[in-house]
């Protein structure tokens, strides 16, 4: 047993019972260790669910960063497309990622932002919606994700519109980058 294999079947176990059933007593029996071996790598539960958070990420923090010869708003679309289609990779994934911090991430970042500027879009502007556009799309993940967990919406009353996630996240990106472009100097 090593660190990755921890992490592996911690994300198994989030993936078959949900993150509010997760615990480090399930993941040592499923890994069939006693409870105290597992505090070799990880001290707490917060710490086990960071480690977890971040190799869920890795689709997205691994994707190609952009280039210079990229566009940057189908650059800052597929980005956040990116982000949203990882957390929807996990079962609670957004509710996962919530609240943690990207440590590992943060050359990308910088990176990321360093487009945006070159790009022409004003420093203060690309860090406001570089962080809006990632709380909107956990906040839809997040809302997608609990309307999965209570089903087929059949229960909801007749006259209540069924959301379509997907055209919802996109119409919201928009209203994003469309913002931001008129912020942009040419």
């Amino acid at each position: 047993m090593n660190r990755e294999t921890v992490i592996a079947e911690a994300l198994g176990l989030l993936d078959e019972v949900g993150l509010d059933a997760v615990s480090t007593r399930r993941l040592a029996k499923r890994l069939n260790v006693e409870q105290p071996s597992l505090y070799w790598y990880f001290r707490t539960k917060k710490d086990l669910l960071a480690a977890m958070a971040e190799a869920a990420m890795e689709p997205h923090t691994t994707a190609p960063l952009p280039t210079p010869d990229d566009d940057w708003r189908d650059w800052f679309a597929d980005n956040t497309r990116s982000f949203r289609h990882t957390l929807l990779m996990r079962r609670d994934g957004a509710r996962l990622h919530a609240g943690s911090t990207p440590a590992g991430d943060l050359d990308r970042i910088r990176r990321k932002m360093d487009f945006l500027v070159t790009s022409g879009v004003p420093e203060q502007d690309a860090q406001m919606a570089m962080l809006a556009a990632s709380r909107f799309t956990v906040g839809s993940v997040l809302e997608e994700q609990a309307d999965a967990t209570l089903g087929d919406g059949s229960d909801l009353p007749a006259d209540m519109p069924v959301i379509d996630h997907e055209t919802a996240f996109e119409a919201g990106l928009a209203l994003i980058l469309n913002g931001l472009v008129h912020r942009t100097r040419p």
